[in-house]
């Protein structure tokens, strides 16, 4: 190695620290509603008779709900489009939506219009003989009668501007002050002065302004106001008893302008501030804890190297951090999840690296002068180890990049930080490990200790594994037998129990409730009935609220079931509401669906590519069989498949297969080293290359393993109702895929070489570099 190497590697390391620590300090975190609290609508264009909802629609209507939202005042709101139809909006601070909906949503055709006539209900009933672009509404000032209107002098395109005013000289109260542009001021003077014209007290001397086929307002010229010249200066007046947040939301409607095509509701989220609070002190509580479990271990088992990887796994957790926030990302519930994930998941590179040190250290010939060099072992552990770090976070890079293309709202935010958590754990072991770790290990105390450094003991599960000296590819069919039973178990809760699909697949509403005395999920139960909803889904939250799940319901019914609820227990706040369409149900399920499937076939392509079919086969094999025990497990336990659990799965798919892959990488480079054995058929020789494999890649298997169950013991202990679910089941994924590795991938793959033996490699000359380097088995 190149004297000058360890140099620019510090460089590179202190360069990453320096910035890292400089965005962490200076760029704040944006939290995702789930966290801060707020309202998530998604809603869709709809074709109109006369316009379609492309692209350029949907833009136009962007615009509209912008103006809109701005008008009513939320702080730092979000309108993005989302594919062709789909436009996102967040409000943070919004926890009643059901006003934001009815402004947003609003087509808000407002027109102009001369009143012909006046009549009584029954009189005006009828418009035959009127021209086609004249209608009859109803009369907002007296109740039972009618009002037949003209053509619209008028339109809101001719809308200038439009505010809320506090009309105190006139006792109007609250009104909406219109000012016009251009033709927009004749058109208003020319209407006007027409009503002018007529006779007091006649109907025809009014002029309505109509709000979506609603007269909002129809005031009598005065008699101040000159026939045939009208009210000049292009403003007017809308009045109507209004409020204050009546006439802003008017004044907001107004200004926006018409949508250019009907907009729908698909999905609704709220969130209280409360429970983003909470789950922001859960997660990280968790995170410190499972921090401090995974560094107490690491130093337990490697010493100073444990030591040096405590700090860099701090420094992997300032990276990761400041990598999140310089790229803007949201932290959502589920991201935040995945940061603290990705904790014990970084700690797998150091694992890998510490293990090939110490059996390269192993290696090395008995010194009678002087203290051994600690750098080369830990020098050829990094190179060694290179092949299997990268392999195992591809997998998990796979699954993240799935997850960000399939999912949707915060499910979306965990695919970022767990890439960007595999990126900053590979800068973190690959560059600032090595970095600590050669220059400690060249310090003359050191080198006098390389027990105390953590080289030269082996470790307890080595010195095991080495005295009993299993051999378990010998009862690969008891394995398989079991890998089956299990197997089967699962199915069976799948077909038995069934899944409990969340909203997001099956549409609907789910609403969590808190109430400020305990309250009975039997009770509960009897409330919601007594609201009219018999049949609705009642539960007890973990934290104590009531969550209710029920087909689509509108806000009035939300609001029945609250005061029922009320009556048994005291004050009742809303934490959390969603709603999905059942369309966008069926599209979120064939998502899911098809993120699954993609990322089985993603991880067949690559294992594929990396190894031979027959490996990538038993990997893909063993990662399936995880899955499926999971939600076998799930349904089993009757708990919710949802986005949250989809996200769970995924990263499932992703590190399961990791120590799978870390087994089958050390087959290839223990078939390269040894060869063909003379005598030896090929079959038997895999099955010991196999065993040996296994029993020298165990020790990471259960330090990494360690890591990563800290993290997630807390974040289940402590991550609260919300991400309880989420941590079962990857904490379950974790154990599985530990299990599957020896109880199933590896049998597999001993299985389908002996009926499809593939050409075993010869061993090249020490140092030399063979072309077949690529990873491929030949």
């Amino acid at each position: 190695m190149s004297p000058r190497a360890p140099l620019w590697r510090a460089l590179i390391a202190l360069a990453v620290v320096a910035a890292s620590l400089y965005f962490a300090l200076t760029t704040p975190a944006r939290l995702g509603l789930d966290l801060r609290g707020g309202t998530h609508i998604v809603l869709e264009t709809r074709d109109s008779p006369g316009t379609r909802a492309d692209s350029t629609a949907t833009d136009r209507a962007l615009e509209v709900l912008r103006q809109r939202v701005d008008a009513l005042g939320v702080a730092e709101p979000s309108l993005t489009r989302s594919g062709e139809r789909r436009v996102i909006v967040e409000l943070p601070g919004v926890h009643d939506p059901r006003e934001a909906v009815e402004v947003i949503g609003r087509t808000a055709q407002l027109s102009f219009h001369p009143v012909l006539a006046s009549a009584g209900s029954k009189e005006g009933a009828g418009d035959g003989g009127r021209a086609p672009d004249t209608r009859t509404l109803p009369d907002p000032d007296t109740p039972g009668r009618l009002l037949h209107l003209g053509s619209p002098a008028l339109t809101g395109r001719d809308v200038k501007d439009a505010k809320a005013v506090l009309d105190t000289q006139s006792g109007n109260g609250w009104t909406v002050a219109l000012s016009f542009r251009g033709s927009g001021e004749k058109a208003w003077a020319r209407v006007t002065g027409a009503a002018a014209c007529a006779a007091p007290g006649d109907a025809s001397r009014r002029v309505a302004i109509v709000l979506d086929d609603r007269v909002v307002s129809a005031p009598a010229m005065q008699q101040s106001v000159p026939c045939r010249t009208g009210i000049g200066g292009g403003s007017a007046q809308i009045s109507g008893g209004f409020g204050a947040a009546e006439a802003r939301e008017l004044a907001a409607l107004v200004k926006g302008g018409a949508l250019p095509v009907p907009v729908e509701v698909v999905e609704q989220r709220t969130v209280g501030p409360t429970l983003g609070a909470e789950a922001i002190r859960a997660s990280a509580g968790a995170a410190v804890i499972g921090l401090i479990g995974t560094a107490l271990f690491v130093i337990a088992v490697y010493r100073l190297l444990g030591v040096l990887a405590t700090v860099a796994l701090a420094l992997y957790g300032l990276i990761s951090y400041a990598a999140l926030v310089a790229l803007g990302a949201t932290l959502t519930l589920p991201g935040l999840a995945g940061f603290v994930l990705t904790i014990g998941m970084a700690v797998d590179a150091n694992v890998l690296v510490f293990e090939r040190t110490r059996e390269e250290y192993a290696r090395l010939p008995l010194r009678r002068q002087g203290p051994a060099d600690l750098r080369k072992p830990l020098h050829k552990g990094f190179g060694k180890a290179w092949s299997a770090v990268v392999d195992s976070n591809v997998t998990t890079l796979l699954a993240a990049g799935l997850l960000f293309f399939f999912a949707t709202g915060p499910v979306k935010g965990f695919g970022v930080t767990l890439s960007v958590g595999v990126a900053a754990s590979m800068v973190s072991a690959l560059v600032i490990t090595r970095v600590l770790a050669d220059w400690a290990l060249q310090r003359d105390g050191v080198r006098r200790r390389p027990g105390l450094a953590g080289v030269a003991s082996g470790g307890r599960v080595r010195a095991f594994l080495a005295r009993r000296a299993p051999r378990p590819m010998r009862r690969r069919r008891t394995w398989l037998a079991v890998s089956g039973g299990l197997l089967a178990l699962a199915v069976a809760g799948i077909g038995l129990r069934g899944l409990h699909l969340g909203v997001e697949f099956t549409g609907g509403r789910l609403v969590e409730y808190a109430t400020s005395r305990p309250l009975d999920v039997e009770k509960a139960r009897a409330a919601v009935g007594e609201a009219g909803f018999p049949r609705a889904v009642v539960q007890k939250a973990g934290d104590g609220d009531i969550v209710v799940r029920t087909g689509g319901t509108t806000d009035d019914d939300q609001r029945r079931i609250r005061t029922s609820l009320e009556a048994h227990g005291g004050t009742v706040t809303v934490e959390r509401d969603e709603r999905i369409g059942p369309a966008l149900g069926s599209e979120l399920r064939g998502k899911a669906l098809i993120a699954l499937g993609a990322a089985v076939a993603a991880q067949l392509v690559y294992l594929s590519v990396r190894f031979r079919w027959t490996f990538a086969t038993a990997a893909v094999g063993a990662m399936v069989q995880d899955v499926l025990l999971v939600v076998g497990l799930f349904a089993w336990l009757g708990k919710p498949v949802d986005s949250v659990f989809l996200a769970a799965l995924l990263t499932v798919i992703g590190y399961s297969v990791n120590d799978t892959v870390v087994v089958f990488d050390r087959v290839r480079e223990m078939r390269r080293s040894r060869g063909r054995q003379p005598g030896a058929p090929g079959r038997a020789s895999l099955t010991s290359v196999v065993d040996d494999a296994i029993l020298q890649t165990l020790p990471r298997t259960v330090n990494t393993g360690m890591g990563v169950l800290f993290v997630l013991a807390a974040l289940t202990v402590l991550g609260g109702d919300s991400l309880a679910d989420f941590s079962l089941a990857l904490l379950a994924g974790v154990l599985f895929g530990m299990a599957s590795t020896v109880l199933t991938a590896a049998p597999i793959a001993v299985t389908l070489e002996g009926r499809s033996p593939g050409p075993v490699p010869v061993r090249t000359r020490p140092g030399a570099r063979s072309r077949r380097d690529s990873g491929a088995v030949v």
